[in-house]
């Protein structure tokens, strides 16, 4: 069976670390695809960037 885990995360250290955790309870012959993405955005009234980090690992059970 295919299965997925979503990953959203606000600092990529975070990401790094729980997808690190995720990866480490299955088998290297289980991962088929990891996929990522970085989301940049501000907000209205400030100037300050906000960052959305997110991955989708794809995996056999």
């Amino acid at each position: 069976m295919i299965k997925v885990k979503l990953f959203d995360r606000e600092h990529e250290k975070d990401l790094e670390k729980e997808m690190n955790g995720f990866l480490k309870g299955i088998d290297e012959e289980s991962l088929v695809d990891i996929k990522y993405n970085v989301a940049a955005m501000t907000e209205e009234d400030e100037e300050e960037q906000i960052y959305c980090f997110t991955a989708m690992i794809i995996y056999r059970t």
